[in-house]
């Protein structure tokens, strides 16, 4: 027995061995096709819409000029000066947007950090971190100095902004139909009550997915009592479904929570509400009961992605290397890592799975034989580059150091209920997400489903969380 148990503690080491090494030779090849990427783009921009918009790999002055704001940062918090005609307003972006240090630079810190660990301070490490800055290999942090250094000459009247949509976005009329309204709000579908309505209830999706994630598995499972006393509102976040993609939206906080004021709580004027959130969507929940901390009558979380960031950390980047670890497995952090480090690569997973999203779903109907419905694939693939790039980085990322204290105004300000679902093999949101916001706010359940992941924590059990969900909102109503 314990010959057994040793080996198994071999055969884990040298897995782990063997991921890291695998880990550091494919992500630093990453790195160089990234860089090419960088310019294969940039021609081909030009070339088919006779300009281009910088990336955040381009040289700070350029990347700001050239779009029409202006980036101010101070003690480590970066924000952007948006200037139109109209209004002058200052949105938080996450710094992980400009600064992701190569794959060779991290393990040259991380190095330096181990040893310091170990207490081998002195001239060997002075002189050794030294080096790694005279090799170049360090990416700076663009920052300017809290001031506003660079006002914008003829960039604001006139300017014209790129197509909608871009050439490498997809132009079906699933993804375009937006551009055809006057009204830029988010799709929103809504179902149960119509008349004698007595509470409201608001799904918000997670991460590249959308409504559908709700209505094709929720919607028809909820009991007639239920569709006739709630009203359910399960909408596409801005930039993905059938919502608008702006081309030129930083896809902030302030504007994911503002488009789902404008299209569900304005229009419907709701007053008090269910939330119902999933990943991403958490956070976008817990902002919306910070906002509204009289009008939210419970919360239900899926797998939110909270991860407590250690003192000392730069929060924004101690995210991104949590949900993305640049490791080769598993896979969903293989993908996860993929879009949050590099900019061209993840454009470059876009054009070939975005904008042809109808090929996939019709080779996925061809392969099951129609077996099986596609709103997974759908949701998946219906966004743009920008849309996703942006999100990621300033909603999962830039909230880092938000977070708790979105919890802690739920903890003593919000008397509704808290209940967290979570997976037990979710492999990109670990259920000790869900134990640190139970920490956060004492009176919150947990509950944790085995064998299930990100995904099947509903899909496969919706007719559980249907009943699950009435139970919670009739509890919640008394």
């Amino acid at each position: 027995m314990h010959v057994m148990g040793k080996s198994k503690s071999v055969l884990i080491v040298t897995g782990r061995a063997i991921n890291e090494v695998l880990s550091f030779i494919i992500f630093s090849l990453l790195d160089v096709l990234d860089f090419i990427l960088c310019y294969v783009y940039r021609a081909a921009d030009f070339f088919i819409e006779a300009e281009w918009k910088p990336c955040y790999c381009s040289p700070a002055k350029e990347a700001i000029t050239s779009s029409g704001n202006i980036l101010v940062s101070e003690q480590g918090e970066s924000k952007i000066v948006c200037l139109s005609s109209s209004r002058l307003q200052l949105e938080d972006i996450s710094d992980t947007l400009f600064t992701r240090p190569s794959l060779v630079s991290e393990v040259s810190k991380s190095t330096v950090n181990e040893l310091k660990r170990l207490k081998l301070e002195g001239t060997v490490i002075q002189s050794s971190w030294e080096k790694i800055k005279r090799s170049g290999k360090v990416r700076s942090t663009f920052t300017v100095n809290s001031t506003i250094v660079e006002m914008l000459h003829g960039k604001i009247r006139g300017q014209q902004s790129h197509p909608v949509p871009r050439w490498s976005d997809c132009d079906c009329k699933t993804c375009t139909s937006w551009t055809s309204s006057s009204k830029e709000t988010l799709f929103v579908l809504a179902a149960g009550a119509k008349e004698n309505m007595q509470e409201d209830v608001l799904f918000i999706h997670g991460f590249i997915s959308s409504s559908a994630f709700w209505t094709e598995t929720l919607f028809p499972n909820f009991s007639k009592s239920a569709k006739s006393k709630y009203r359910l509102f399960a909408i596409d976040l801005l930039g993905f479904g059938r919502s608008p993609k702006p081309t030129d939206s930083l896809y902030t906080l302030r504007e994911h929570l503002e488009m789902i004021e404008r299209s569900v709580l304005e229009p419907n004027k709701v007053k008090s509400f269910h939330i119902v959130a999933h990943s991403l969507g958490c956070i976008l929940a817990l902002a919306l009961a910070v906002k509204y901390p009289g009008s939210v009558k419970s919360l239900t979380l899926l797998a939110p992605p909270y991860f407590p960031v250690p003192k000392g950390e730069q929060g924004t980047q101690y995210l991104m290397r949590k949900l993305a670890p640049r490791r080769v497995w598993p896979l969903i952090a293989f993908g996860a890592s993929m879009a949050a480090w590099y900019e061209h690569i993840s454009r470059t997973i876009c054009f070939l799975i975005c904008k042809n999203h109808r090929l996939w779903e019709f080779l996925t109907k061809l392969i099951t034989r129609n077996r099986i419905r596609t709103y997974l694939v759908e949701g998946f693939c219906c966004h743009t580059h920008n849309a996703a790039w942006h999100t990621l980085h300033n909603i999962l990322c830039g909230t880092a150091g938000k977070i708790d204290g979105y919890l802690d105004v739920v903890r003593n300000r919000l008397k509704c209920s808290v209940t967290i679902y979570h997976g037990r093999d979710d492999e990109l949101i670990p259920v000790e997400c869900s134990y640190n916001v139970k920490s956060r706010i004492p009176r919150a359940e947990v509950k944790v489903f085995e064998k299930k992941d990100h995904i099947t924590i509903v899909v496969g059990r919706q007719e559980d969380f249907a009943r699950e969900l009435e139970e919670i909102w009739k509890t919640s109503s008394l």
